[in-house]
């Protein structure tokens, strides 16, 4: 108990430092972001008559929202979320439930994935992304053994999934669902779940998903549409063809800022979905590049300081590193394949960059956390804590 003891003051007095590359990305994706926000809804708001630059104070905003709680994320102990990942999980599924209230939740262009907050909507499922996340880490440590040798350890963690996909696919919010199931079973995998496991877990996942996305007409059409867009360019076909159409005219560098064509009520979605495409057709494949390698950056930071802390037996810090990396990674990459044509219409932005409310707000605590686990892990190697210290000062069950 001494030793502990006096362990645990060393860590106290120890001061960590934060991430330098993931700061540098954010910073980056999130000032760009402002900036193509700012270029492709102009028009747009200017032409509903809201003001030229609604759309960009608005996302000024909930960037600066996130950035206030990210820095209190920062600033929270790891130790906090670890024991309160059950009651945050509960929450997510409360989360879920309000956007079915009637007068509370928000219907939206057939959707009902919005709370009313009165001067704007949030949309539940950004945060859900991150509380199952830290639920799901929290169960990867403590289940860790079972997870790693039998498939009941593998069925619980996917059924808790298969709850919150549930309460999804009916609001419905298909794109969101995918996310979540890839997410899941990339943590899993990381936690050392075997292959085989969850190889068996897919026989009858597999039929169920190919049944939500089949059984609505909707759904169907952007699966199709995406394979041969230019057969209905005027229907099915319009969102997709417009994009390419904008990336093509952006050829190599571009045709400078502002300068975009299809953002001028041609392209849906300019400011949200579709972005990438202005962002290709303004700059050009060098912008697209570059977007590309700061998300790289930024997920791949992500995942080498989760193998860090795992490393250094900082096993949730490490999990909640995973899923963060994985969170945004996949939907960065799916943003850019729905944009170029080689994955069908998700609705799912592009984070950092696209014009949102709650999708940039959550984002920006997700890094906030990320952040908090780089400082933790660079304070342990400061101070040289061992895996059994660390299990010890977190007082969880390991």
């Amino acid at each position: 108990m001494l030793g502990l003891s006096t362990q645990a003051k060393r860590i106290d007095e120890t001061d960590g430092s934060f991430d330098l590359p993931i700061m540098i990305a954010a910073a980056a994706l999130a000032s760009f972001g402002v900036i193509m926000v700012a270029s492709s809804s102009i028009a747009i708001a200017d032409g509903a008559h809201l003001g030229p630059f609604y759309y960009v104070i608005r996302h000024l905003v909930f960037l600066a929202l996130g950035i206030a709680l990210g820095t209190i994320v920062a600033r929270t102990e790891l130790v906090w979320f670890e024991r309160n990942a059950f009651p945050l999980l509960l929450l997510a599924v409360f989360l879920l439930l309000l956007v079915f209230v009637p007068g509370l939740g928000q219907r939206i262009n057939g959707a009902r994935r919005w709370i009313r907050l009165g001067f704007a909507g949030f949309q539940s499922v950004e945060a859900v992304k991150l509380m199952f996340i830290v639920y799901l880490a929290s169960y990867l440590v403590r289940h860790r053994e079972t997870v790693q040798s039998k498939l009941f350890g593998v069925v619980k963690p996917i059924g808790v999934a298969g709850v919150l996909i549930g309460l999804l696919l009916a609001q419905p919010d298909f794109g969101s669902s995918a996310l979540i199931i890839a997410v899941t079973v990339g943590m899993i995998w990381l936690g050392g779940a075997r292959m085989r496991n969850l190889f068996y877990l897919a026989i009858p996942v597999m039929p169920a998903i190919a049944w939500a996305a089949m059984t609505s007409d909707y759904r169907v059409k952007r699966l199709t549409s995406f394979l041969n867009p230019w057969e209905h360019p005027f229907d099915d076909g319009f969102q997709l063809t417009q994009a390419l159409i904008a990336i093509g005219r952006g050829e190599w560098f571009g045709v400078g800022l502002g300068g975009s064509v299809q953002k001028l009520f041609y392209l849906p979605e300019a400011n949200t979905d579709f972005i990438l495409a202005v962002i290709g057709e303004e700059f050009g494949f060098i912008g697209i590049v570059l977007v590309l390698a700061l998300f790289a950056l930024l997920v791949g930071r992500a995942l080498t300081l989760g193998m860090r802390a795992v490393e250094r037996g900082q096993r949730f810090a490490g999990y909640c590193a995973f899923g963060i990396g994985l969170c945004i990674g996949l939907q960065a990459l799916v943003s850019v394949g729905v944009n170029m044509g080689v994955l069908p219409t998700k609705g799912l932005t592009l984070p950092l960059i696209s014009s949102g409310g709650s999708s940039v707000m959550m984002t920006c605590v997700m890094l906030g956390f990320l952040l908090r686990v780089s400082y933790e892990v660079s304070r342990a190697d400061a101070a040289g804590m061992r895996h059994a210290d660390y299990a010890g000062l977190a007082g969880v069950r390991t």
